[in-house]
């Protein structure tokens, strides 16, 4: 019998205790990401720790961080804190289902009723914090904190709303003290602390630094190996270096759907950052990223505002932990949405480890800046290029057609995926980039193959290097209307660039992020179900370099039009179309006569993502013909 998805995973890992092992994977793509951040001045450092198969395979550190640095978490404490209670309910001193008013009995009206799981599911219609015009959270017992909570009114019945807050969690704390006569931090130091040896981990009480509070939902603070044994332990069943920290039962109801029938907000964290939608979001103190169709956990989190950043991805056997304090969320940059894009890359590295008959290199076009290229199949070269925002793995559903027949090399644009970015000021061409890889190569002929910016890429191509050429297709091919090289940057247009980047920065990254995604995956108002989540992973990764930058004039613009008019195209062309995509009028046709438009069927602009089986046989028999 097959077992279930978060069961294997557990059956996988063993309990020994993680090992450190040569490293077989490439990390410089989540390494770029990260430090990419601290390079920006949002952080003055962070530090990351992955394990696969229950082994280290990543360790870093980034800008003032250092192996014995100690951070506040704030919502990352959330975990922990759940940890400790459950370890409580384990021995029988505390259960998930008793009511706030068993505890204390002060508690007289509807937020009495509140249940032990529903203070830690953000399920018992408390406020989600301090009302404007109360006293701020910044208590130094859970006594004196639930004295203050006692008062305020219920937000609503109990199990009836999800809303993320952490004031319901404090009564929880007190409940679990007076259970087991213990202070919260002795308490969390006895159960979870010490047997992890978590020297450098404790729930302090709330200062004035914003953030740190409240207590249990903010207070943590730690450093990368201590929180890193914890999820160990999580990720083990409940075990340590072979002993038992949690019971199975409670590694289970902390990953478990809390939020049961209560009613949750649209656009809620996992919808925000998976761009899928699935009602059992929470857990206890944790999130649920991604569940399976059977509601079993896949992806768990407990993300911060201030960067902190602890994951278990079961679909991958791995987990790890980003710790970081946010010094400014400046440029339209925001920690909590910026750090849950940690399992995507790790995902993409894992997934690259292994694969047999995949070359895979860098080629340095220029002093300092590299191409990240991969090559599959063998036949007559053919070289992929993908769109703006996207990196070569937009080509995920064509490599397995073509390489049975072609030596198919994908790579990332400048400015993409794991390729170097561009500089302000200093101008390239992405078809000279193209030409110095087919010459790194020594390839001296291929057949061309892009989509949207990719296609524009494509198109002046031919119009520079036509005797490269053997075949050239452009998807969502026109002309891209756009100055070129020959119209340099003007004091007005750079003016008005610098107000653009302003605007974007205002509206958030995250967030011009969505827009852009939604623009690509919506047609006449319906969404595109089939392709929303390849291409939000994409434009998630995205380091968006673009919209926040001068960006050089790197392609040919509205100039290929005179170059083309003044050469006799001699090579196959294609067009591709989308069906969706029939009432634009393509100038890219007129100017090439030769060329042959095809249309593809059920699809639009990503119509390799959207009909790959109708793009991949047309771009077949295309080059078949040829």
């Amino acid at each position: 019998m097959k077992l279930p998805v978060f069961l294997t995973f557990l059956v996988l890992l063993k309990v020994s205790g993680v090992k450190a092992q040569k490293n077989k994977y490439d990390f410089s793509l989540l390494d770029k990401k990260i430090q990419g951040w601290v390079d920006s001045g949002y952080y003055n450092g962070t530090s990351v720790i992955v394990a696969h198969d229950n082994r280290i395979v990543h360790e870093k550190y980034y800008g003032s961080y250092q192996p014995e640095t100690v951070a506040y978490i704030a919502s990352a404490g959330k975990w922990l804190a759940a940890a400790a209670i459950a370890a409580v309910v384990d021995e029988g001193k505390l259960s998930w289902d008793d009511k706030v008013n068993k505890w204390l009995p002060e508690f007289a009206d509807s937020k009495g009723e509140a249940t032990l799981r529903q203070l830690f599911s953000h399920t018992a219609g408390y406020p989600d914090y301090q009302p404007k015009g109360e006293r701020p959270d910044n208590y130094q017992s859970l006594e004196e904190s639930v004295k203050h909570i006692v008062r305020l009114p219920a937000d609503t019945v109990p199990g009836t709303k999800f809303k993320y807050g952490g004031l319901a969690m404090q009564v929880a704390g007190r409940m679990a003290e007076l259970a087991t006569g213990r202070k919260w931090d002795e308490l969390f130091h006895e159960k979870i602390a010490k047997p992890l040896e978590m020297r450098h981990t404790a729930f302090t009480p709330v200062d004035e630094t914003p953030g740190h509070n409240p207590m249990l939902g903010g207070g943590a603070r730690t450093s990368l190996k201590d929180y890193f044994n914890f999820l160990q332990m999580f990720a083990n069943n409940g075990v340590f270096k072979g002993k038992k920290v949690l019971s199975r039962r409670a590694i289970n109801e902390i990953s478990s759907n809390q939020v049961l029938d209560a009613k949750i907000n649209a656009k809620e964290f996992p919808e925000a950052v998976r761009a899928s939608y699935h009602h059992g979001i929470y857990g206890l103190g944790m999130w649920l990223e991604e569940t399976d169709q059977a509601g079993n956990a896949l992806l768990l989190s407990s993300p911060s505002w201030a960067g902190a950043y602890p994951w278990i991805d079961r679909t991958t056997n791995s987990y790890g932990f980003l710790l970081a304090r946010i010094k400014e969320n400046k440029n339209g940059f925001n920690a909590f949405y910026a750090s849950p894009v940690l399992p995507y890359l790790v995902r993409d590295i894992l997934g690259k480890s292994g694969r047999k008959n995949v070359k895979t290199g860098y080629v340095e076009v220029e002093k300092d800046t590299r191409l990240y290229y991969e090559i599959s199949g063998k036949g007559e070269p053919l070289i992929l290029l993908h769109g703006h925002s996207f990196d070569h793995q937009m080509w995920d559903p064509q490599i397995e057609a073509l390489a049975s027949k072609y030596q198919v090399i994908r790579y990332d644009l400048r400015g993409y995926g794991r390729s170097a970015m561009p500089k302000e000021g200093k101008e390239f061409l992405h078809a000279e980039d193209l030409r110095k890889l087919m010459d790194a190569l020594k390839i001296k002929k291929a057949h061309i193959v892009g989509l949207s910016l990719g296609g524009f890429v494509g198109t002046d191509f031919v119009a520079l290097y036509q005797d490269r050429i053997l075949s050239a297709t452009m998807a969502s091919g026109d002309i891209f209307e756009v100055p070129g090289p020959d119209e340099p940057w003007t004091a007005a247009s750079l003016a008005k660039r610098r107000l653009e980047i302003k605007q974007y920065q205002k509206e958030g990254i995250f967030q011009n992020k969505k827009k852009w995604y939604n623009a690509l995956t919506t047609r006449n108002g319906e969404p595109l179900y089939a392709i929303r989540k390849p291409v939000w992973e994409a434009i998630y990764k995205w380091d968006a370099w673009q919209p926040l930058h001068v960006e050089p004039r790197l392609v040919l613009g509205r100039n290929v039009k005179e170059k083309l008019r003044n050469i006799d195209v001699q090579v196959p062309v294609m067009v591709l179309t989308g069906d969706a995509d029939l009432n634009l009028k393509n100038k890219l046709l007129a100017l090439i006569p030769t060329a042959r438009q095809v249309i593809i069927k059920n699809a639009g602009h990503m119509s390799n993502l959207e009909n790959p089986e109708g793009f991949n046989q047309a771009l077949l028999r295309f080059l078949s013909d040829k």
